[in-house]
């Protein structure tokens, strides 16, 4: 019996899969469940020191993420009670906008970047400027109280009403949480939290995913929202395990290239909004600031048409926007010419080029093909493939398209245009932008060949918009 006892007390060792969160009783290479490679991370397990903390920790793992459930019974869907959320507006219109309105109570995001690209300054912000309607607790791993305090003094941000907390125990943090009862709470970061229920190292696949898990619990109980700041790794995604971005509500990515002072924030998961909203900020010595007009930082600034550009029309979220997409087409010194796509998807480039020849008399197979996006953003749907080859054949023939010329559209392998969604809303927003001239697919015309004072051109092949472009 004692031997049994002794073995029972023993610390028990486990590999967490960061992909998808699995347990594994050995290291292995790949894992089990989601067959990734080289992603099982070994944390140790301590045992309940006492009766009364095994009871609280079988406690804890069995309410769940989303709150205790002490009697759960089986409710037919169509007798649950619901309201529409209510919404707080963090003061920050775009902020406001990728989160699909406002703020939900009781809601989990979790906003991630490269570092220094403004998450802890977007979210002071936010902080300071809900104080007067959503008390705020920011509670710092990575910085003293003085430097947080140091930095809305240097923002100039109004102080009153907010609190701090240095402190990465995520015991002490929820005590702290349950006696002053904020409306909400910013923990930055997730990856310095960790709990005294298991021993691994603040950062490991187990304290991440167990802290985050603990908060995500007090969220759902009291209605307090929370915001987790998350570090990236070098590939671009969230440290940590995958399960992090499924226990969340949100999921917002800041991007922006280096060296560039706009911003763009993204969402990548919104139970309470649109996915792939996009907000636009721009980064001052006061922090960052909203801008009001996101398609003018897209568009160049030359007022004379230019070889090799096309604007066009995207859509992200519920907003659209002009974006430029330039193209460089030259001579190739090499056996295998390059192509190169900064904005979009590589493979799909080499995909429209060879469409480009085969259906559109176009060859490039000796020239460096070269694709930008102007402005940092990343366009992801395929209304782009029409403007892509009008640029590259305009690059390539060095012969500018005509003046305030906009297109749109998929391409499709047998060479025909298809319509995209919410063609005459991108229309109307390139008539607001003083455009006069529009190449669309032909199931997106409108019942009239003009809108405003901008003249539509609807094309079926192409082989016709190439004819029709230059």
């Amino acid at each position: 019996m004692a031997t049994a006892s002794k073995s029972a007390s023993k610390a028990r060792t486990a590999y967490v899969c960061s992909e998808c969160g699995a347990d594994h009783n050995k290291w292995q290479g790949q894992c089990a469940e989601c067959t990734a490679w080289n992603t099982l991370s070994e944390f140790v397990i301590e045992p309940a020191s006492s009766a009364g903390g095994k009871s609280s920790v079988a406690a804890t793992r069995r309410s769940g993420w989303a709150g205790k459930a002490d009697a759960p019974t089986v409710t037919a869907l169509k007798d649950v009670q619901h309201a529409d959320e209510a919404r707080v507006s963090t003061g920050i219109g775009e902020f406001d906008r990728v989160l699909g309105g406002g703020l939900v109570h009781g809601s989990v995001v979790l906003v991630g970047g490269d570092p220094g690209i403004g998450k802890s300054t977007l979210l002071l912000q936010a902080v300071t400027k809900m104080a007067s309607t959503m008390p705020g607790l920011y509670v710092t791993g990575e910085e003293s109280l003085a430097q947080v305090a140091g930095r809305g003094l240097r923002l100039g941000l109004p102080l009153d009403g907010v609190h701090a907390l240095a402190e990465t125990g995520i015991e002490r943090i929820l005590e702290h949480a349950s006696r002053m009862r904020p409306g909400l709470i910013v923990a930055d970061s997730v990856q310095t939290l960790w709990t005294e229920q298991l021993s691994a190292a603040p950062g490991s696949v187990s304290q991440v995913r167990e802290s985050a898990a603990r908060l995500v619990r007090y969220a759902k109980e009291t209605g307090t929202a929370v915001f987790l700041v998350g570090h990236v790794t070098k590939e671009g995604g969230i440290a940590g395990p995958r399960v992090l971005e499924h226990m969340v509500d949100a999921v917002l990515y800041f991007e922006g290239e280096s060296g560039s002072r706009f911003r763009v924030l993204r969402a990548f998961k919104n139970r309470f909004g649109a996915v792939n909203e996009l907000g636009v900020f721009a980064m001052s010595d006061k922090g960052l600031k909203e801008v009001p007009n996101p398609s003018a930082i897209f568009l160049s600034g030359s007022r004379e048409p230019q070889p090799g550009s096309c604007v066009m029309v995207t859509r992200e979220g519920t907003r659209p926007l002009l974006v430029e997409v330039q193209a460089l087409v030259d001579v190739s010194p090499l056996s295998n010419p390059r192509r190169v796509a900064v904005g979009m998807e590589g493979n799909r480039l080499a995909m429209l080029l060879a469409v480009l020849h085969r259906h559109g008399g176009v060859g490039v197979g000796d020239q460096d093909v070269f694709v930008n996006v102007v402005g940092g953003i990343r366009v992801q749907e395929t209304a782009v493939d029409l403007p892509l080859l009008l640029a590259v054949l305009s690059s390539l023939r060095d012969r500018p398209l005509a003046e305030q010329t906009v297109a749109f559209g998929e391409v499709g392998l047998s060479g025909e245009i298809r319509p995209v969604p919410n063609g005459e809303e991108r229309l109307k927003e390139a008539a607001t932008h003083g455009f006069k001239r529009a190449i669309v697919p032909k199931g997106n015309a409108p019942k009239t060949k003009r809108i405003g004072e901008m003249e539509v051109v609807a094309v079926e092949r192409l082989s016709e918009a190439l004819e029709v472009a230059t």
